[in-house]
């Protein structure tokens, strides 16, 4: 491991990652006043932006919710995670109205007005337009919510971020503290419409700045826990991804399983990392987004009648895996799923669509644990499935992301799992995070060969 790259970008595909030496100098007024003082600045902007930023997010949330129930008569839950029991000709009606939509809308933004930045070009000093960023972040959801193959977590993360230069600049922040408010924001963002804090202040810590100083540590653990709270008290709250009951014992041979399902996922999701980096660097450019993404609909609807679970951020083919059936017979219906999820979700990405990977990443990961896990339970027979692609879901979105903590603390936030099973999580995670920088360093060498 001593010669492996340790300096691959964590993120997703969009590269969400800011330092400090790229701070523009002029993204802050130099006259600016904090309030009171900078500690008093900080600790207020912070706590303003929790509250707002989980307003939103429960909002979006509602919004996703109601846009499901128009467009596919079905809003989503634990027992009904996708559009399992909507009318194929509904479901194509949906996808391919709302890739219309969204074509023509991004179309306008994109090419008639100010773009909107990414969130690690917010961090970096770039202003996010008001009204660009809220139509960009609600066009996200009208799409997740008619059925495209894409995850929702990006929409909050940049909400989050736009709110913060405003707040940031009512309370007279300075640029060395503008990137750590952004970035904790964003956070805040996925904290909130996932209700998972954990994962929110270890998305702006080590995705966003690989920032762990104390300081920095506790405003997002504050930022991202009140943003979260905020947002139950407008969505609800429920278990996301539900894994039935588990045994929180970690036996020897639930260690042995970490450790193939870790190399295995390391595998996979580094293939999907670049699979994504791959799709956003051609994404539909110009006028091309008018036809490619209401293409890209109409295929994920074909695809769709076949297997339904394909559609959405990925949470009807995760809920499949967490709660998969201990028979042989059931690794072809997974394997089908897998293989439909990730090439539909590059797909969309690549058509134009913007949005996030991490719900489809969790996704690809629970099939890939119930798959593995089945045939382990057969021989071993020790623990359920649910722990198995629970694993599996871990391993694959921390190669996906290169963001360990991340990773295994929203995907244990959104199954409530038990406590105990941080432990062999943590080992998936560890070996599969290994395995994907092996990858990237073959991948990297194999490109640097051909150049020469």
């Amino acid at each position: 491991m001593e010669d492996m790259d340790m300096n691959v970008t964590a993120g997703h595909f969009d590269n969400d990652e800011a330092m400090a030496a790229d701070l523009r100098a002029d993204d802050a007024d130099p006259g600016r006043r904090p309030i009171v003082s900078r500690a008093v600045a900080i600790v207020v902007s912070v706590v303003v932006l929790g509250a707002l930023t989980g307003v939103c997010a429960g909002l979006l949330t509602l919004l996703l919710y109601a846009i499901e129930h128009a467009a596919l008569g079905f809003v989503e839950s634990p027992e009904l995670p996708g559009p399992f029991l909507t009318h194929p000709l509904r479901r194509a009606a949906s996808l391919i109205g709302g890739a219309t939509i969204a074509a023509v809308l991004w179309w306008l933004l994109r090419t008639r007005t100010t773009r909107v930045p990414s969130v690690r070009q917010a961090v970096s000093g770039a202003l996010m337009p008001v009204w660009q960023t809220v139509c960009h972040v609600l066009l996200q959801i009208v799409i997740v919510g008619c059925g495209l193959s894409v995850g929702r977590e990006v929409a909050p993360r940049e909400l989050g971020s736009m709110l913060a230069q405003r707040v940031c600049r009512w309370t007279g922040l300075h640029a060395r503290d503008l990137m750590n408010v952004i970035a904790i924001s964003a956070g805040a963002g996925l904290a909130g419409v996932y209700n998972a804090p954990l994962a929110g202040a270890f998305f702006a810590i080590e995705i966003l700045l690989k920032d762990v100083t104390a300081a920095t540590v506790a405003l997002s653990l504050l930022c991202s826990s009140l943003a979260a709270w905020v947002a139950t008290l407008v969505k609800g709250t429920h278990t996301f991804y539900v894994i039935g009951h588990v045994d929180a014992h970690f036996t020897p041979d639930l260690f042995a399983f970490a450790l193939v399902v870790g190399v295995l996922a390391g595998l996979c999701g580094a293939l999907f990392r670049a699979g994504a980096q791959w799709a956003e660097r051609r994404k539909a450019q110009g006028a091309a987004i008018l036809w490619q993404l209401p293409a890209a609909g109409a295929v994920t609807a074909l695809v769709a009648v076949w297997v339904p679970q394909v559609m959405g951020n990925g949470r009807a083919t995760a809920q499949m895996g967490f709660s998969g059936r201990a028979e042989l017979v059931y690794i072809p219906l997974l394997l089908i799923s897998f293989l439909a999820k990730a090439v539909v979700t590059l797909m969309t990405i690549r058509a134009g669509a913007s949005g996030g990977v991490l719900t489809p990443g969790i996704a690809l990961g629970s099939s890939l644990g119930c798959m593995l896990g089945i045939v382990w339970l057969l021989m071993f027979g020790t623990n359920s499935i649910g722990v198995y692609a629970l694993l599996g879901a871990c391993a694959l979105l921390a190669a996906s992301q290169n963001a360990p903590l991340m990773a295994m603390t929203l995907v244990m936030e959104l199954t409530e799992a038990p406590s105990n099973l941080y432990v062999p999580a943590a080992c998936a995670c560890a070996v599969s995070v290994g395995t994907g920088l092996l990858v990237a360093r073959v991948r990297a060498r194999r490109r640097a060969a051909a150049r020469e």
